[in-house]
């Protein structure tokens, strides 16, 4: 979903609300709110550049183990 220039993040939360069916109790759509967010988040990521290749990940979770 991606944002317009204009529309305010209270805008964006009402829209996905409404897309959700009716018998979704709250915790399941602040989850879906979250959801959204975070992806939203990544797309901002990916436009600002803070993205780590293929290669830097492997490399970082082989020092998990250490």
């Amino acid at each position: 979903m991606q944002n317009t220039i204009q529309e305010t993040a209270k805008e964006r939360f009402i829209k996905i609300i409404q897309e959700q069916p009716d018998d979704m109790d709250a915790e399941e759509i602040l989850k879906e709110l979250a959801f959204h967010q975070m992806i939203q988040r990544g797309i901002t990521d990916v436009d600002e550049g803070r993205v780590l290749s293929h290669e830097q990940v492997e490399n970082e979770v082989r020092t998990w183990g250490k």
